[in-house]
């Protein structure tokens, strides 16, 4: 009992941040709290206080002082940020899983990244790390609001404030997602301590900021009809964020037109955050008055080529080539392509061509025990059956 005491008295009194943390100035400052992704294991949670403000303090570590701060004044928000990374990190597996970079994570130590070292490289598989990180954050505090989770935030009641319509045959109602919090707490979490100061920082904002836009912009309406037998006598909306793998959907579409980029000597805004973070900032009081630093966000890019247009708001942009990820690589962290299965059948990059990188591949057939035949008997119970498929399946050598 008395162990437990002192384990939760550090996790209140915030330990200090290893001093390894962050140092690497290639990477950006801004990339250590994806350990938080850890947060929602048993092993890391102290069985003594509530999960959203105690947990191991190793894990806790990963947070900067900032962020350790907004995790304090904002009760349930380190939870619902730990989900964020954790929903980040299947997505992404999700949408690489036939690619040869599959977004592997490990099992990481006390500073040590939740990616690998690959988040050292300013390249595409970076820019979209950042991206759907962000985007996850922006999206699991806008629904954790609505949700009640959160002290500090509620559902968004902009909309049922404004006018009401005379044509309009519905009106406003509801719970909607807010997405205004989410928007600007995740600048305000996120972002901490990328400045903008280097051309990779500068990568890491726009990044993180596309992450966030892809959320704000597929915010949909929803509604529902109240009457007597099903009649709609009344009709109330509200403004709700879709499924996830909408948004990881997106990112990936704009991983693959990507845009190599250096830094401009213009010191305009693109137009395109100004936009989006003014919506943001309008729909809702933030997490904290004066949010971040404006500047930071005050860049513009310039595509690498010349003849190629700058990019968007909602573009993902990075510095460098990516690495081939054929052979394996430690001081990259790149696990290669040996022994990763294949399609044969495939001309894309899940082909085995592709995948393989030229060097071949095995072909062998596997007996594979599977549920079948289910029938379900009342009530409640579902019975299978056990049967034995043969299966071909293609690795690489």
């Amino acid at each position: 009992m008395r162990l437990w005491m002192i384990l939760g008295a550090l996790a209140v009194a915030v330990p200090a941040i290893p001093a390894d943390i962050s140092r690497n100035k290639n990477r950006g400052r801004g990339s250590m709290w994806w350990g938080i992704a850890k947060a929602g294991e048993p092993n890391n949670l102290l069985p003594m206080s509530p999960a959203s403000l105690h947990m191991d303090p190793t894990v806790y570590a990963t947070l900067r002082r900032k962020q350790r701060r907004l995790a304090r004044e904002n009760p349930g928000v380190l939870m619902a940020v730990a989900r964020g990374a954790n929903q980040a990190i299947m997505e992404c597996q999700h949408q690489f899983r036939n690619r040869r970079w599959n977004c592997s994570t490990k099992n990481f130590l006390r500073g040590k990244n939740l990616f690998g070292k690959i988040v050292d490289r300013g390249c595409r598989e970076t820019a979209f790390i950042y991206a759907i990180t962000s985007a996850a954050v922006t999206h699991s505090i806008a629904r954790a609001c609505s949700e009640g989770t959160i002290q500090s935030c509620s559902c968004d009641y902009t909309h049922q404030s404004r006018a009401p319509s005379q044509v309009r045959d519905w009106e406003w109602g509801g719970c909607s997602d807010n997405i205004g919090y989410g928007f600007k707490f995740s600048r305000e979490f996120v972002d901490t301590g990328e400045r903008g100061r280097n051309l990779r920082e500068k990568m890491n904002l726009h990044n993180n900021e596309a992450g966030r836009a892809h959320v704000s912009s597929e915010m949909r309406q929803e509604c529902k009809c109240h009457g007597m037998s099903g009649s709609c006598t009344v009709k109330t909306c509200w403004m709700r964020l879709p499924n996830f793998r909408i948004i990881g959907d997106n990112l990936k579409d704009r991983f693959d037109g990507a845009s190599r980029v250096m830094v401009s000597n213009s010191d305009r805004a693109r137009n395109g955050n100004a936009i989006v973070s003014n919506s943001a900032s309008n729909s809702v009081h933030g997490p904290r008055q004066g949010l971040g630093r404006r500047h930071r966000y005050n860049f513009q890019l310039k595509p690498y080529n010349p003849e190629h247009k700058p990019p968007g708001a909602k573009d993902l942009v990075y510095l460098e080539p990516s690495p081939p990820f054929c052979e394996k690589n430690p001081k990259l962290g790149i696990l290669g392509t040996h022994g990763r299965q294949c399609n044969d059948t495939s001309i894309g990059v899940d082909g085995c061509d592709l995948m393989c990188c030229g060097r071949g591949y095995k072909t062998q057939e596997v007996i594979v025990v599977e549920r079948c035949a289910c029938t379900f008997h009342w009530c409640c119970e579902v019975k299978c059956q056990l049967c034995r498929t043969k299966k071909t399946i293609h690795t690489c050598l």
